[in-house]
């Protein structure tokens, strides 16, 4: 360990915050205001020292339990650092957006706090025991969010998701297990590096039998449920539509991410041979999840489930990348689309997280001027009497439409522009789903913002400054990512070249 250990302190932080938004009673949200720009402060700190070529970067190593295999290890490269400052933007704006909550605030922003701690540790942790710890850490407090405060079935809601993200775990906790009994090793690192020469496969072999394609199949369970990947999607739609909406923001801008994060940082580097075997069903699970969320949201009537539904079918698009660029590399022209492709997920993972937690933002705005109505079709007309939330709003669903000049637009192409060559049925069966979603943001926009203007909204509030200058840098952003993605790309391009070169499929 050299120097200030930013990594550590960036996972405590959120800690120390929510004991000390515990005891603070209704000045609870300034505590997590305050810790949330803090950590956004760090995170973006972290991005700035990253190695430029592309490797894992601020290491933080000291021996825990040697004689099992953990350690304490930490460390970042742009994947992880990006995920890093997603999460910190997106908890920051859950708790701006959570100024309604009058029910144990202390609580609440507690579990907020300790939500984005099990964020930050599983972003930066390169042992499995250590990543474990924190991949559980942010289930917990999620559950009670929605338990606690939640909507009217809010216990089945909590419990579905509860125990579908368990049955994940304990199926990544066995076959970890398994790798360690026959490896002695949880470090990311080594094991991966035992994948690349097959080394990993044969000691398994020796151990346990030919069981390896079981335990990959056991990684991408646990995976899949957190993504989620059709059919281990059916928590997700009551999840979201009962949390809270700033919890729900939460939920799809960041927590999903730890899925897709998952696959990269742990699967495709120690499974990779076993992945590309079975490439061509997880690809048809993969075209599922985008065209049957974009279908399933166009048959929705309540806007929370709309853009659930849309939130499967987005990070189905990262998902098809990911499966896609799972074959060996057998020249310059597949190597640079499995770049593009991988460069496409890493930028969607961020875009979407932006643009979902926004979206969810509105809907919490929207809820509190019509006394939490939700339902699609009892809108109408706001734009007259309420332009700006209107203009705001719908620059965020042009971004989720995947409007070029901003966000939404740049990810998907680079994704769709690397899986085209590796292939094709895959990604032209997946255009579905852009007409599809295209086709539901539309129709979001002219039921609710266009048309006459129902005798009851005749008076509905606009947002307020405060609102306006909330929303602002989250627009700005979505403007500034599409226009110059070179921004993040430029950064991100290195370690997604480190990533393939070390990967074996």
């Amino acid at each position: 360990m050299n120097g200030i250990p930013l990594l550590t302190l960036l996972t405590v932080l959120p800690l120390v915050g929510a004991a000390i938004a515990l005891l603070a009673g209704r000045h609870a949200r300034a505590v997590a205001l305050v810790t949330t720009l803090a950590a956004l402060a760090l995170a973006l700190l972290v991005w700035t020292k990253l190695p430029p070529d592309g490797s894992i970067g601020l290491l933080e190593r000291t021996t825990w339990a040697p004689s099992l295999g953990i350690e304490y290890h930490l460390g970042v490269d742009a994947l992880g650092a990006l995920m890093l400052v997603l999460s910190a933007i997106v908890t920051l704006m859950s708790v701006d957006a959570a100024h309604r909550v009058h029910k144990q605030p202390g609580l609440y922003f507690a579990l907020v706090l300790m939500l984005e701690s099990g964020l930050f540790g599983s972003f930066t942790a390169l042992n499995f025991f250590h990543w474990f710890l924190f991949w559980e850490l942010s289930l917990i407090p999620a559950f009670f969010l929605i338990k606690l405060w939640g909507g009217a079935k809010r216990g089945p809601a909590a419990t579905q998701f509860f125990v579908y993200t368990m049955a994940g775990s304990v199926a990544l906790l066995l076959s970890f297990l398994a790798i360690f009994l026959a490896t002695g090793s949880m470090d990311f690192g080594q094991l991966g590096a035992m994948a690349a020469d097959g080394s990993l496969e044969r000691a398994v072999t020796a151990h346990l039998g030919p069981v390896m394609m079981g335990l990959t199949i056991g990684v991408l369970a646990g995976f899949a449920v957190k993504v989620p990947l059709a059919p281990f999607h059916t928590w997700l739609p009551a999840a979201y539509s009962e949390a809270p909406s700033p919890v729900t923001m939460l939920l799809t801008g960041a927590m999903s991410k730890m899925g897709v994060y998952g696959l990269l940082r742990i699967a495709l580097p120690i499974f990779g041979h076993q992945i590309a075997q079975i490439r061509t069903p997880l690809l048809v699970l993969a075209v599922v999840t985008v065209v049957m969320g974009a279908w399933a949201a166009a048959a929705q009537k309540d806007l929370k489930r709309v853009f659930a539904y849309s939130s499967v079918n987005h990070l189905g698009y990262c998902l098809l990348g990911i499966f896609a660029l799972a074959v060996p590399a057998t020249g310059s022209a597949t190597q640079t689309s499995q770049a593009a492709s991988l460069n496409g997920v890493i930028l969607q993972m961020f875009n979407h997280g932006i643009t979902a937690a926004a979206l969810f933002w509105f809907i919490a705005m929207m809820q509190e001027r019509s006394g939490g109505e939700r339902w699609i079709d009892h809108f109408g007309g706001l734009r007259k009497p309420a332009p700006v939330l209107a203009g705001m709003m719908g620059i965020v669903l042009f971004s989720s439409l995947g409007l070029p000049g901003l966000n939404g637009f740049v990810g998907e192409f680079l994704i769709f522009r690397g899986v085209f060559p590796l292939s094709w049925i895959a990604a032209t069966v997946s255009i579905l789903g852009l007409l599809v979603t295209a086709a539901v943001i539309l129709t979001v926009i002219e039921k609710v913002f266009t048309g006459p203007v129902p005798e009851k909204w005749a008076t509905f509030p606009d947002m307020h400054g405060g609102e306006r200058l909330a929303m602002a840098p989250v627009i700005g952003l979505m403007f500034l990512l599409g226009l110059l993605p070179q921004l993040v790309v430029d950064s991100i391009n290195p370690t997604v070249m480190n990533l393939l070169a070390h990967w074996r499929f």
